[in-house]
């Protein structure tokens, strides 16, 4: 076993958990990958795609402050409590996966012109 450390992508918080060496990790993420599948750090995480933690929470993990935070004894508080994910490297038929492309998408603007300020306006009228 060793002790690996993640950063919260949202906070900085840093968690530490006890694991496998062999998991190859892929990357940490504020949201899951699509197509991958997670479990809590005190759950059999190695039989799945990643590991879910919820940032400050956790009997498995330990948190602590980042190094610019950790000189400010008035705050007790460690995680902002938001879930972020690690993921690990999957591979399928000896080749390595990459995470599902999303199934939905969003379209801004279909069929709409341009709203918003025109811009400036000049001594010969609205702007070019």
């Amino acid at each position: 076993m060793v002790a690996v450390t993640y950063h919260c992508p949202r906070c900085g918080t840093i968690a530490e958990l006890e694991r496998d060496a062999y998991l190859a990790d892929k990357s940490v993420t504020p949201y899951p990958l699509e197509g991958w599948q997670y479990a809590a750090p005190d759950e059999d995480y190695e039989s799945v795609d990643g590991v879910r933690f919820v940032c400050g929470e956790g009997a498995s993990v330990s948190f602590r402050r980042p190094p610019s935070e950790e000189d400010e004894p008035s705050r007790t508080d460690v995680g902002c409590g938001e879930p972020f994910y690690l993921n690990f490297v999957r591979f399928e038929a000896g080749e390595e996966v990459d995470p599902d492309a999303p199934q939905e998408y969003v379209e801004i603007g279909t069929g709409i012109g341009p709203r918003g300020p025109r811009g400036p306006r000049g001594p010969s009228g609205p702007g070019r």
